[in-house]
């Protein structure tokens, strides 16, 4: 289901009739900085995750090595 020019047009016109043709450029502005100010979280986000994940392997490979050290003693 996609739009055509026709539609288009007319969520243009209305949206010019709602907020006028000075304010478009301010909500674009926004919407832009909105939109970056998202994907930066998101990357931080898995960043984050990222970090955690390698956190948790080094763990569990510490505990198997110190397991298998155990074993050897026994």
């Amino acid at each position: 289901m996609g739009f055509g020019t026709q539609e288009l047009l007319i969520i243009l016109a209305i949206v010019i009739i709602l907020f006028g043709a000075k304010k478009i450029p301010d909500l674009a502005k926004g919407l832009g900085k909105g939109i970056k100010d998202f994907k930066k979280a998101v990357k931080e986000d898995e960043e984050e995750v990222s970090a955690s994940s390698e956190k948790i392997e080094e763990k569990e490979k510490e505990t198997h090595k110190e397991s298998i050290k155990e074993t050897d003693k026994a």
